[in-house]
């Protein structure tokens, strides 16, 4: 059985070299299928990796007071309403009235994205980020300190010149130096190195690691830009507070605003866990549409494979003859087409998961997130080839079975 097996893989190879372009077409057209499917799925992995570990830096059990809500949109005709920025006045106010039990309040502002660092005769690219922050920023993001330390209650009370970078600057201003205690200059104010922070990577381009973190009320000093907006991020260390303190922190950032009751919201509020779930249901729709257009391709290729193998029986109608006046069995003749379909079945679908596998790699080295082989689409690549090459092989398969052997022998 097993030889017999062996000898039908034998002739399906030997047929496909000899119908190579043909075979070769039919492969592509199978690969690209599985191509869509694995490498669709893999890249949308990819980006869910890394958009949701952006997301996820929020911290847990956080949720965040800022300018506007994640998914504003503009309606039709209608102009976009510009809500205010979050001012210096209103996150004073804030921490002075939200006292909410079990809570911690971030504050923090971006200072710019395109500072210069100086460390001695060293310095960095103009491409440095600057955040003022207050102790809290470091907690209510889920971002950990490699070495040294926070900052402290009296770092931030006596605007102390101190701050904590980002693991990029181990690699260019302290290479093999620990950075702990030098002095650096950002705008010609010099800050002592307190804290290095863990990698953590970049976000569509953002490099996460090149930043730097100094107390709020020194940064206000040098960056004095007008109309500065800030963001207050609240940790409630009881989940199941979690919905009443957003209420609360509502309630008073809405009085803060001055708003009536029924003036709407002219802020937003962000949810780390709503926004890792609306990047789950996104990604979701994504991987539908990966499914739909596998489907539609491989529908294709296997009506492509069909034709192909249709032509083949054409074209050995004399060979079938031959076979069958030696002696072969309408089984063994069906056998032998059937394993030749399963055959460039199997080709196409090695190609495609191989494209697919490198279609992930590429997108997880682009967004700087963690690849993991897709065994799922992998595995539902192969058992969806081997059902199309049996679906398009049967019609071909049967009728090569049924062809008389002294109408075929005839056959020029």
């Amino acid at each position: 059985m097993f030889s017999l097996f062996r000898v039908n893989v034998q002739i399906a190879i030997n047929s496909i070299k000899t119908q190579l372009l043909r075979t070769i077409l039919t492969v592509v057209i199978i690969a690209i299928g599985i191509w869509a499917l694995v490498g669709i799925l893999s890249a949308v992995k990819a980006m869910e990796n890394s958009i949701s570990g952006s997301f996820a830096s929020m911290g847990s059990n956080t949720f965040n007071i800022q300018r506007y809500d994640f998914n504003i949109q503009r309606r039709g005709g209608e102009r976009e309403k510009v809500n205010p920025i979050i001012s210096y006045q209103n996150i004073r106010e804030f921490v002075a009235i939200y006292e909410y039990p079990t809570t911690q309040t971030s504050l923090s502002f971006t200072g710019t994205r395109a500072a210069e660092v100086k460390f001695e005769s060293e310095k960095t690219d103009p491409e440095v980020q600057i955040y003022g922050i207050n102790e809290f920023y470091l907690e209510n993001t889920g971002t950990e300190i490699e070495n040294g330390r926070n900052f402290t209650i009296f770092d931030i009370q006596n605007n102390n010149k101190v701050c904590i970078i980002g693991s990029d600057f181990l690699k260019s201003l302290f290479v093999n130096d620990n950075p702990i205690g030098k002095t650096i200059s950002i705008r010609g104010v010099k800050f002592k190195v307190v804290g290095v922070l863990e990698s953590k990577g970049s976000t569509f381009g953002n490099n996460q690691d090149l930043k730097v973190l100094i107390p709020i009320q020194v940064a206000r000093g040098i960056f004095t830009e007008p109309n500065i907006n800030y963001t207050i991020s609240i940790m409630v260390k009881e989940k199941e507070l979690l919905n009443a303190a957003q209420d609360e922190a509502i309630v008073t950032f809405r009085n803060i605003r001055r708003l009536s009751p029924i003036e709407k919201d002219n802020f937003g509020i962000e949810r780390s866990d709503d926004l890792i779930n609306r990047i789950a249901s996104i990604t979701g729709y994504l991987e539908v549409a990966a499914w739909i257009i596998s489907i539609i391709t491989i529908l294709g290729s296997s009506i492509a494979l069909m034709n192909i193998m249709l032509v083949s029986v054409t074209e050995r109608t004399r060979e079938i003859g031959v076979r069958k006046a030696l002696g072969a069995k309408n089984a063994t003749i069906s056998t032998q087409f059937f394993i030749e379909t399963i055959v460039i079945g199997q080709i196409g679908s090695v190609l495609g998961i191989i494209l697919g596998i490198l279609t992930g790699l590429a997108f997880s080295s682009f967004f700087e997130s963690e690849f993991s082989l897709p065994w799922i689409p992998m595995i539902w690549a192969t058992i969806i080839t081997f059902v199309v090459a049996i679906i398009a092989g049967f019609y071909p398969a049967m009728k090569a079975s049924k062809l008389d052997p002294i109408e075929s022998l005839r056959y020029e």
